[in-house]
């Protein structure tokens, strides 16, 4: 990516918002924690007597001051963390646990800091989409973003910077400093119910979107968490799965993308997975941490275990954890009075102990954490208005226009009848489950609004965000907008013949620890809405879904938008797209499979009934680096619709293609022209082909561009030279192979528009692909 996207998006209408966030936490800062002095105290009491506080220097700098003067101990303590939520949330409490002293309630965790140092706890906070809390009476009640998959459909690197910001800012009101944002994993595995979180299936997509969206959570002083690294493609035995996958295939993947999401938010953290990866576990895995994360990326930060995801003292500090999280999820505390024996028998060096505090402190330095501190829970000061304003703006551009008969949509002003079936449409819109469940602000009893149909523990409950679809509508037209809840087919069927446009809202529930059976919308929903379209010719269907789903229907509905988990605003944003007041722009980060037969694995590896011991394998060299739209383009199938996807209320005209070798890289340009009779915003695609590649083609650019009728923009793009490369796994660097690359303008992965060739010289890059 080149600055280009952020000049063609400066019209968008999100930078105040995102400016008003900023603005929050600026105003918040110098504040005191339970365990730190303020800002002021500090620079008081120093540079002469606290020079680490001096920040004028470079994060390293300013560690190796601090390091001089910590004990053995202190730099161990911060190694080892407390899951913190109060025992009355838990239905069971974990065996050992004990509410750690100064523990926020509900939380993720904490560690405890230095406060003779000027050291802050660690106050951490689940997830992606804002800030989570862990089931129970009391939620904290949070602005929710749409799900990280609907951000990645937006194609827009500032949407998902500006919404980073606006949750950063959330956690740092709320009292936390670390925030386990930044969800990577590939879309591999359609079926994985933890989709929703992650970025999609393309590494530079995902990776610039996940990439853009911690650098605004640190903006606010709060370190994120890049994670789950790496290879976690399921929730089916995530614990004990064992994914194998060759060097090359993986660098050219899952890998590419944590690299590129790491270049672009330069993470303070990075939270290890539980699966194995090639024999060994992700959080003791020697070539991951080590080798691959530390030395070849030259990553500063500190590497945390997902709660529950250690197995060992010795090994796992070796291989490069540095921080044992959430105990005790796990089995023992393996950094706790295990790690200090390991460090003074030898068994862990002493330098080692130093580099696990040193990146532990590098990543809070590096975010402003001692510098600008959290002062407790400060939510009153939250401007929920601002950010729903952002959480918004989020999901209009994420949501999808997969079909649409003319005349349809925008729905007509002479629609004298709307009426709403399903999925709660009534009263909110759905959210995904599990650890980055966030409880809606304006919700009016503890964050729900639909009595939990999931009440069995966790990953629920089932939410939805207090956004209604229904009065969103009602408030935009004239029609008489009504709601039936779908469970009888046959009164449905009826009312929809009686009005002139149906609105069906299918839903796919979503969650960790969980994947979903097949790609069916389930309960029976892809019935109810053949019934309804054979009714009603005039149906749309709203999907929210935590990922690609089948449409057994898709021929006899008139049209269909993809609205994944659209978050706190998300009724609102449904409503501005159905009535034209927002052009749809999402386009889809992933390929939607018109059968499971056509994905790598038909059949989900691994058997859930295995026991904690027990480790099944899962090949992913099936599929290798081809995941998603390069497996289609390598087997031939045809998608039920492709990666790249999304339609527009207007028309518009790609062409004037042209594309030149320039050193390692390639630099391409072209025109975009909005033809039709409205303003639009449009994801145009760069695709690049290359000999002996994993697939045919690869994502090697994009930018969305915004467009008045009749308006043109000229676009420029740098190809990255490792999407032009392939990686060596003798020389462990990246190679271009001398030759002529396609270089194709495309509206989605199977619609290329214009295509040119260039030929490249033979080039070796780092291994950080320069």
């Amino acid at each position: 990516m080149t600055d280009a996207p952020r000049r063609a998006l400066a019209r968008t209408t999100l930078a105040g918002a995102a400016l008003a966030c900023l603005a929050v936490a600026s105003a918040a800062g110098a504040q005191t924690t339970n365990n730190a002095p303020t800002a002021a105290a500090a620079r008081t009491e120093g540079p002469a007597t606290r020079p680490w506080m001096n920040a004028t220097l470079t994060p390293d700098a300013r560690v190796d001051l601090l390091l001089k003067e910590m004990t053995l101990d202190e730099k161990l303590q911060l190694t080892f963390g407390y899951f913190a939520t109060s025992a009355d949330w838990l239905k069971t409490p974990t065996k050992n646990w004990a509410y750690p002293k100064d523990g926020l309630p509900g939380s993720a965790g904490i560690v405890p800091g230095i406060p003779r140092l000027g050291i802050p706890n660690q106050w951490q906070t689940d997830a992606g989409v804002g800030v989570a809390s862990q089931r129970g009476p009391t939620p904290r009640l949070r602005t929710s973003l749409p799900a990280g998959i609907a951000t990645a459909a937006t194609w827009n690197p500032e949407v998902a910077e500006a919404g980073g910001a606006m949750i950063g800012n959330e956690a740092y009101l709320s009292g936390f400093n670390i925030m386990l944002a930044g969800g990577m994993n590939l879309l591999r595995e359609p079926r994985n119910g933890r989709n929703f979180e992650y970025g999609g299936e393309d590494p530079l997509l995902a990776g610039v979107i996940t990439g853009h969206e911690i650098k605004g959570i640190q903006s606010q002083h709060v370190v994120s968490t890049m994670k789950h690294y790496a290879f976690n493609g399921q929730e089916t035995n995530r614990f004990t799965m064992d994914h194998r996958i060759g060097e090359q295939a993986a660098r050219q993947s899952d890998l590419l993308a944590f690299q590129i999401a790491n270049e672009v938010g330069q993470p303070g953290s990075v939270m290890c997975a539980y699966n194995r990866v090639n024999g060994a576990y992700a959080c003791e895995n020697d070539w991951l941490l080590n080798t691959v994360l530390k030395t070849d990326w030259g990553f500063k930060g500190y590497v945390m275990s997902d709660w529950g995801a250690t197995h060992s003292t010795s090994a796992a500090a070796n291989a490069g954890l540095d921080q044992q999280s959430g105990w005790a999820f796990d089995r023992s505390p393996y950094f706790a009075d295990a790690l200090r024996e390991a460090v003074n028998n030898g068994h862990v060096t002493e330098a080692r102990a130093n580099d696990m505090a040193r990146r532990v402190l590098w990543g809070m330095v590096s975010v402003g954490a001692l510098d600008t501190p959290v002062k407790g829970d400060r939510a009153t000061t939250i401007d929920y208005a601002a950010h729903a304003a952002v959480t918004r703006t989020d999901a209009e551009e994420g949501i999808v226009l997969l079909k649409n008969t003319p005349g349809l949509l925008p729905l007509a002003k002479t629609a004298r009848s709307i009426l709403l079936i399903g999925a709660h449409a009534d009263l909110g819109v759905l959210s995904g489950g599990g650890s980055s469940q966030v409880y809606s602000y304006n919700a009016p009893t503890n964050g729900l609004v639909v009595p939990d149909a999931y009440p069995s523990g966790f990953p629920g409950p089932k939410l939805y965000h207090a956004s209604s679809p229904m009065k969103a509508l009602q408030a935009r037209t004239s029609a008489t907008v009504t709601y039936l809840d779908g469970k009888d087919v046959a009164a449905a069927t009826a009312a929809a013949r009686k009005a002139d446009v149906v609105i069906v809202f299918g839903e796919q529930w979503t969650g960790e620890s969980l994947d979903v059976p097949d790609l069916n919308l389930p309960d029976k929903q892809d019935a109810l809405i053949a019934a309804v379209a054979r009714a009603n010719r005039k149906t749309v269907v709203v999907l929210e879904t935590g990922g690609p789903v089948l449409m057994p229907w898709l021929s006899n509905v008139g049209a269909v938008l993809e609205a994944w988990y659209p978050g706190t605003a998300g009724g609102e944003a449904i409503a501005r797209v159905l009535t034209g007041e927002v052009n749809p722009s999402g386009h889809l980060p992933a390929t939607f499979p018109a059968s499971v037969a056509q994905l790598p694995r038909p059949k989900l590896e691994g058997d859930p009934k295995l026991d904690r011991d027990s480790h099944p394998m899962g090949n992913y060299d099936i599929e290798g680096a081809a995941i998603g739209y390069k497996w289609f383009d390598r087997t031939g199938a045809k998608p039920l619709f492709p990666f790249g996807y999304g339609l527009s209320y207007t028309s518009f005209a790609m062409n004037g293609l042209t594309a030149a070798a320039d050193g390692k890289t390639v630099k391409a340009s072209f025109q975009v022209r909005n033809t039709g009779a409205v303003a639009g915003k449009t994801v145009a695609q760069l695709y690049v082909a290359g000999a002996g590649w994993e697939a045919p083609k690869r994502l090697g650019g994009f930018q969305k561009v915004a467009l008045a009728p009749g308006a043109s923009e000229t676009v420029s793009l740098t190809i990255d030279p490792r999407l032009l490369a392939t990686y060596d796994t003798t020389t462990h660097g990246w190679r271009i192979a001398a030759g002529d690359y396609k270089v194709m303008l495309a509206t989605s992965a199977n619609d290329v528009v214009q295509t040119t060739t260039v030929r490249l010289a033979a080039q070796t890059l780092d291994k950080g692909g320069k």
